[in-house]
């Protein structure tokens, strides 16, 4: 036998539901994991113990004597319209006695490139290799650039 029911019936039958508002889900929450300490840091290495065999070595590695460079000198001072600008002194190739002539590279500014030396130069500009300028001696450090004004 078949039962057949109406929709007044079933209507009947079911109990009524109210419906309520869903509640949002909220997932658990996780506790943090608690914070491990830094592990102490590790001790330096022990320094190394010189032996009387590493001293020689040291020893023979001395500091290298100073480079040879070559040392330019400018002059910048105008001599007169035919006249020239020698230099004198020591080191590099100079002598107190003959000057060596400088190059004009315009006409208020006279160049000299000195070969190479480890030692100061010193040294004094003369006009036309007999009238020396006025003041102390120069001293220019080896493999350096220096730009001078003599006054005579």
């Amino acid at each position: 036998m078949k039962k057949t029911t109406t929709k007044a019936a079933a209507a009947k039958a079911a109990p009524a539901v109210k419906a309520t508002p869903a509640k949002k889900a909220v997932a658990p929450v996780a506790k943090a994991a608690p914070v491990k300490k830094a592990a102490p840091a590790t001790k330096a290495a022990p320094a190394i113990k010189k032996t009387p065999a590493a001293k020689k070595v040291a020893a023979k590695a001395a500091p290298a004597a100073p480079v040879n460079q070559s040392t330019t000198i400018v002059a910048a001072i105008d001599v007169g319209f035919g006249n020239t600008l020698t230099l004198r002194g020591e080191g590099a190739g100079l002598s107190w006695e003959r000057g060596i002539l400088l190059d004009c590279a315009a006409g208020d500014l006279w160049t000299i490139t000195l070969p190479e030396t480890s030692h100061p130069i010193v040294c004094k500009f003369l006009i036309n290799d007999e009238v020396w300028c006025s003041g102390e001696d120069y001293t220019v450090l080896p493999g350096s650039s220096v730009v001078l004004s003599p006054t005579f």
